[in-house]
């Protein structure tokens, strides 16, 4: 007896900005991801992974996308640079789901990860829920920290475990939607 074909959907919405397009994670990615993952500011995030480290956290990202209707996205700017990756992941055994970024070298101090987490954080919240993510940020990563405070997040805690200290930061509530006036 044949058993039905089991099929996974994968709808990633493309969130487009003033200056940036967010969109699935692709295979070309991966030598961006590499070289980032290669560079000292990767330590951040667990970085100098090998390259299978690597392409796995790119298919555990797809993964994640499947099963929690979420992830991190691939920002791009409008002329189609791969620059960075922003979203909101969500790990078994965190405690919540995170706003994580990181941009690549050169990409850094313009202002596009701060335009690329406000677009991500505002669609979880219009497509997944209200309650506000947390970042996760090591405390020698003080140009993230700066980033937090500036998307309006609040230090909440410092967290203790097997990956080391972490501030735990809040992102702020949204705000509900302005009431129209009848004109």
């Amino acid at each position: 007896m044949t058993r039905p074909a089991h099929q996974i959907s994968l709808a990633i919405p493309v969130l487009e900005t003033e200056r940036l397009v967010l969109r699935e994670p692709r295979e070309a990615d991966l030598p961006a991801m590499l070289a980032f993952n290669s560079g000292p500011r990767s330590s951040f995030i667990g970085g100098g992974m090998q390259r299978q480290q690597v392409w796995r956290g790119l298919l555990a990202n797809i993964g994640h996308w499947v099963l929690r209707g979420y992830g991190f996205y691939s920002v791009d700017t409008l002329q189609g640079e791969f620059i960075g990756r922003v979203g909101v992941i969500f790990h078994d055994g965190w405690d919540e789901p995170e706003l994580a970024w990181h941009l690549y070298d050169g990409f850094e101090g313009q202002g596009y990860a701060a335009e690329a987490a406000r677009a991500a954080r505002t669609d979880y919240h219009a497509r997944i829920t209200s309650r506000p993510p947390i970042s996760y940020i090591d405390p020698a990563n003080t140009r993230s920290e700066a980033l937090a405070l500036r998307l309006g997040a609040v230090l909440e805690r410092t967290l203790h475990d097997d990956r080391g200290s972490h501030h735990v930061y809040r992102h702020p509530q949204p705000r509900p939607p302005a009431a129209e006036t009848p004109a």
